[in-house]
């Protein structure tokens, strides 16, 4: 099957870059699950998120961050899951306006969209992103971000089930143990999304080769 034209597909004027869960809490020196954090650095999901929210922010992609956070009191905070339950029981709040629930150090910048969910485990179910990116114009979705055990699938299930097209950045994202995530992107989101790297992303989005 041939390639298809990556270039057209994330066109800047109908694409959105989301960047998942890129936050202190989650990846940042105070992650609430170190394996996790551990698992992103050593794929250098962060460098590599850094470079694509720079080459998108240049080409006129938005950048969305789309952080976790939780409502003062827990107020309709899901009990659903032992995700949930081992983060409360870790101590991780996630109120609003707090470090935990910010994007890590030097990833944010002017102009950016920072998009908390207050429940579920999907920007496109779990808050108005969906709607926003519609009323944008957007028809195409990079994701980065953690984690391929969860949220990265969720995010580009729920984006092909809303007719979306998806790339999946796939040295930008990360999962634990390392080997799994691997296997998800191969056996599992390679049937629905396109997968490009860093550097693909890059090349289709540099202003001296778009048409």
């Amino acid at each position: 099957m041939a390639r298809p034209d990556l270039r057209a597909i994330v066109d800047p004027a109908t694409t959105a870059l989301i960047l998942q869960e890129l936050q202190e809490s989650v990846v940042g020196a105070t992650a609430t699950f170190a394996e996790l954090a551990a698992a992103a650095t050593a794929a250098d999901v962060l460098p590599n998120a850094a470079r694509l929210a720079t080459a998108a922010r240049t080409a006129g992609v938005t950048v969305v961050h789309a952080t976790a956070e939780n409502l003062p009191g827990g107020f309709g905070a899901n009990r659903n899951a032992r995700l949930f339950e081992g983060a409360r029981r870790a101590g991780t709040e996630h109120a609003p306006g707090s470090d935990a629930v910010q994007p890590v150090e030097g990833l944010a910048a002017a102009g950016d969209v920072v998009l908390p969910r207050y429940h579920g485990l999907s920007p496109l179910t779990g808050g108005p992103l969906d709607s926003l990116l519609r009323n944008d114009g957007v028809t195409t979705i990079v994701v980065a971000g953690v984690s391929l055990n969860l949220a990265i699938p969720n995010v580009v299930f729920d984006g092909v089930n809303r007719s979306y097209q998806v790339v999946v950045v796939r040295d930008a994202v990360a999962g634990t143990p390392a080997g799994y995530g691997e296997q998800v992107i191969e056996h599992s989101l390679a049937l629905v999304a396109t997968l490009a790297t860093t550097d693909d992303l890059l090349a289709a989005w540099d202003p001296s080769k778009m048409r």
